[in-house]
């Protein structure tokens, strides 16, 4: 019989396989397995019996010393559920096992339930714990289950709700219709199923004496109105009658554990095993006594409603408006997923699922969002229903899906709530890259007279994307107007990239009545817009003062959902403002909780800023990494602007490499009109790096397209480096009489300006010119200049340029490492020998270094000459048996 496929155990299938490897070898060995119900023990079991082959196999009910050293050979023994078994038969077998001789060719595979009787007696034996699947593992085994036919966000539901457990996964699959599974049904709640794996559970707690049951009974039926992981009020649930003595076999069998006045089960089936264990009669009247004990009217109606047998309009109607000015957004889910299953009315119990998803939602849990969402069902006329998906697929779907789900929203739901459609339609249309679709949600935004900086956001963006930028900046220096009465004491988060980013965040409750809630909960979106407004008019470091004031007030008040989007605001502020490092630590930061919240578009747009952060400091690697990672997410989902930062700093890094081929390659299609052509907002940033590279690379005629553009957006833009970004690329184009005084133009430019990088590549360009004009000694100055401003930014790989060619220029760079074999050489001849020893041809060294053709061939000749090598492939060889090969310097 083959083996069975086993998803996530690796680990346990390499330690079977070695033990019957072993065996096979004549060898002997034990393994004990060790898991709670559910896990798989018995499936690696079978797992060792279908690889032995040839090897017998012995499956031991009962201990025998014939089924250990018995008959000849080498054989397996299984003993499956050892704790099954009676104590002395598990006596004999430990000790049978600890005198099993070494040479004996006998392998011995066990296994036994965690926190069970008998655990202790094969104490020093090796053993291997199992743990539960992680979500990739159950998401395989759950395609395995179900033929890839559930719908992603049943799917979704099951996993989570198997806490890793493959058999009660399968057990949740078999309970389902295959209208559930393909979510054309509602999802019951609770989910059926694993009924007896929740026995195996319950057994360690039915063995337990009584006053420790009842407590823990009342513990689990405590935790239903409290966050997930947080356990049960122990105050509470001594009030509700629970024992204190209790406390203590409970904490001894390993079922529970008391920490800081918190009771919290050792295992989430336990407590779930607990509640379905219990009779129906006796689990209503422990919610009822913890009802009366709750010092809290929220508490008080969700265990008044998890006694409940049925419909209750009166106490569903309590526990939404209850819930309507709780925080936080989880435990505000809870109460209205509780009184939507109260709620008769298809329509009610529609708008209160929509609800509770929206406040999941806000509590960066999509996964619960998006199963309350199918408890509604097919609702094609819902306008709530429409919103919540909209903006959940705007996290980790589609842009496009996102943007019309919006739509829809807005045109299903009266004003005062199709705001936030309208608004996340337009972040739609923004990641999307397409500004008319941007401008159009904008302007069905209605006129926004309870929200000016809304209105002045809205009015200003809008004037900017129709051509009209001086009208555009002054309503949006209102937002900046603003700025210090939105948050003052709450801090902030996130400002966005040149030319705005979309409007993001949570604004105001739907709801008209604006409770300090609510007001508080707008803070983190208003300070957004303020961030992404200063950008635009070219306040960088009002963008980033808004940025941290937000980001702080997500970390004090929420909602959690916006956390990521927070921190990438925040970083695309920093990278601006040239502050490369703290860039990278929050965007570090933020890709981490994208993942952990589930945001998966977000992360991509993360990724591009790290790429971004990489490309200044000279981590091409790095670089690479995030930048693959970013268009694999947006190409997929149409994340256009993501994918235009990922290229433009891919394209950066190659230019730092001394390769402007590939970087104008790489950037002409962003940077030209046409269907190609990069994000509206991001492209003309791209545009003096594409110059700089299709001017080295004699794509002149292209360079000057572009820079013409660029003029154009120039003197529209407030962008604050574009001036001096203009000056650099009008001095590459310049004639060669006219350069020298260009250069020195884009050079006085930039000493008015911030921004360390920008002015380091400015001078790097003026050394190169000068010096490839044999005007050494001038060249040196701007060389200088540039190595100093691109160490201050940390932009490594941009100093070796400047350090290479200040060699180049004939001065010594302090600090510099041994040139190794090419001591000998000129600083000319080192360059082209490690080019040449990286695989480079003539040619492409020759438009590397900005010289002829013929320079290379007659520096190569004196290269071999003076090495004694007599082939490239010579050459290699030497500089890598001299360690000279793992370092580049370019120019």
């Amino acid at each position: 019989m083959p083996p069975p496929e086993l998803f996530g155990r690796r680990e346990a299938i390499a330690a079977v396989e070695s033990l019957v490897g072993r065996v096979r070898d004549g060898h002997g060995g034990v393994l004990v397995l060790t898991a709670p119900p559910g896990l798989g023990r018995t499936a690696l079991v079978e797992y060792a019996r279908g690889i032995c082959g040839a090897v017998p196999v012995v499956q031991a009910a009962v201990p025998s010393r014939l089924a250990v050293y018995g008959g000849d050979g080498p054989r397996l023994v299984c003993a499956d559920d050892v704790h099954r078994w009676d104590a002395a038969s598990r006596s004999a077998l430990a000790a049978d096992l600890r005198r099993m001789p070494g040479p004996a060719p006998v392998a011995v595979l066990l296994t036994l339930a965690e926190h069970r009787v008998g655990a202790d007696e094969f104490a020093g034996l090796a053993t291997l714990r199992l743990g539960p699947l992680d979500d990739g593992a159950a998401a395989s085994l759950l395609d395995r289950l179900t033929l890839g036919t559930a719908d992603p966000v049943v799917g979704a539901w099951l996993i989570r709700e198997a806490a890793g457990n493959p058999r009660l996964l399968g057990a949740l699959v078999a309970a389902l219709t295959p209208g559930q599974l393909t979510g054309r049904t509602p999802l019951p709640d609770p989910l059926p199923g694993g009924e007896d794996l929740l026995a195996d559970h319950a057994l360690r707690v039915d063995e337990l004496p009584g006053p420790a049951r009842t407590l823990l009974l009342l513990a689990a039926a405590a935790a239903e109105h409290e966050p997930d992981g947080a356990g049960a009020d122990l105050a509470l649930v001594l009030r509700a009658g629970g024992d204190p003595a209790g406390l203590a076999p409970a904490e001894a069998a390993g079922v529970a554990v008391a920490m800081g006045g918190r009771l919290h089960f050792t295992h989430p089936l336990l407590r779930r095993a607990v509640l379905r264990r219990a009779a129906p009669d006796r689990r209503r009247a422990s919610h009822i006594r913890l009802a009366h004990a709750c010092r809290e009217h929220l508490p008080r109606l969700m265990q008044l409603a998890c006694a409940a047998d049925d419909h209750d309009a009166r106490l569903a109607a309590s526990l939404a408006t209850a819930a309507a000015t709780h925080r936080p957004h989880s435990e505000r889910s809870a109460a209205l997923a509780r009184a939507a299953a109260l709620t008769a009315d298809p329509e009610a119990r529609t708008d209160r699922l929509a609800d509770a998803a929206e406040a999941a939602r806000l509590a960066g849990d999509p996964v619960r969002a998006r199963a309350l969402l199918a408890q509604a069902g097919v609702a094609p006329a819902h306008g709530g229903v429409h919103r919540v998906r909209g903006l959940l697929t705007l996290a980790d779907g589609p842009a496009d899906d996102a943007r019309e789900s919006l739509l829809t929203a807005a045109a299903l739901l009266p004003p005062a709530r199709a705001r936030r459609a309208l608004i996340g339609a337009a972040e739609a249309a923004w990641a999307m890259g397409d500004a008319a679709a941007y401008r159009e949600a904008l302007t069905r935004l209605p006129p926004c007279d309870d929200d000016p900086l809304l209105e002045a956001y809205r009015a200003g963006m809008c004037a900017v994307l129709a051509g009209h930028t001086p009208e555009g900046h002054t309503l949006l220096r209102r937002c900046l107007d603003g700025l210090r009465g939105v948050g003052q004491r709450e801090g902030g988060g996130g400002a966005g990239v040149p030319e705005g980013l979309p409007l993001a965040g949570a604004d105001r409750a739907d709801s008209a009545d604006q409770t300090e809630e609510a007001r508080r909960a707008s803070v983190p979106g208003r300070l957004l817009r303020a961030g992404v407004a200063a950008l635009v008019v070219g306040e960088v470091e009002v963008a980033c003062e808004a940025g941290a004031r937000a980001l702080a007030a997500v970390r004090a008040y929420g909602p959690e959902v916006l956390l990521p989007r927070a921190l990438e605001h925040l970083a695309y502020g920093e990278l601006r403002a040239g502050r490369h490092t703290s860039a990278r630590a929050h965007a570090l930061e933020g890709l981490g909780a994208a993942r952990r919240i589930g945001q998966p578009n977000v992360a991509v747009s993360l990724h591009a800023v790290l790429a971004l952060a990489a490309s200044v400091e000279g981590d091409a690697d790095a670089c690479a990494s995030h930048a693959a990672a970013a268009a694999a997410g947006a190409g997929p989902h149409g994340l256009a602007q993501a994918a235009t930062l990922a290229v433009w700093a891919v394209a950066r890094t190659e230019l730092a490499a001394g390769r402007p081929a590939d970087a104008a390659a790489r950037l002409a299609p962003l940077v030209a009109p046409g269907p190609r052509r990069g994000h509206f907002a991001v492209r003309m940033l791209a545009v003096p790096c594409f110059v700089e590279a299709a001017v080295q690379v004699g794509r002149v005629a292209e360079a000057r397209r572009a820079t013409a553009e660029f003029t154009h957006w120039a003197g529209a833009t407030a962008d604050g480096l574009a001036s001096a970004q203009l000056a650099r690329c009008r001095a590459l184009l310049a004639p060669p009489h006219q350069a020298a005084a260009a250069y020195e133009r884009a050079v006085a430019e930039h000493d008015r300006l911030p921004g360390e990088f920008e002015r380091g590549r400015t001078q790097l360009l003026y050394g190169q010119w000068l010096r490839r004009r044999r005007r050494t000694r001038e060249a040196r100055g701007p060389l200088r200049d540039a190595l100093v401003s691109f160490e201050r930014c940390g932009a490594r790989a941009w100093a070796e340029r400047s350090r290479a060619e200040l060699r180049a220029a004939g001065e010594a760079v302090a600090g510099e490492p041994d040139a190794g074999p090419l001591a000998t050489l000129t600083p000319q001849q080192q360059r082209i020998a490690r080019h040449v020893a990286e695989g480079a041809t003539n040619r492409e060294v020759a438009v590397r270094l900005s010289v002829s053709h013929r320079t290379v061939d007659h520096h190569l000749r004196n290269v071999f000459a003076a090495l004694g090598v007599r082939s490239r492939v010579e050459l290699s060889r030497l500089l890598a048996r001299e360690g000279g090969s793992g370092v580049v310097t370019v120019g």
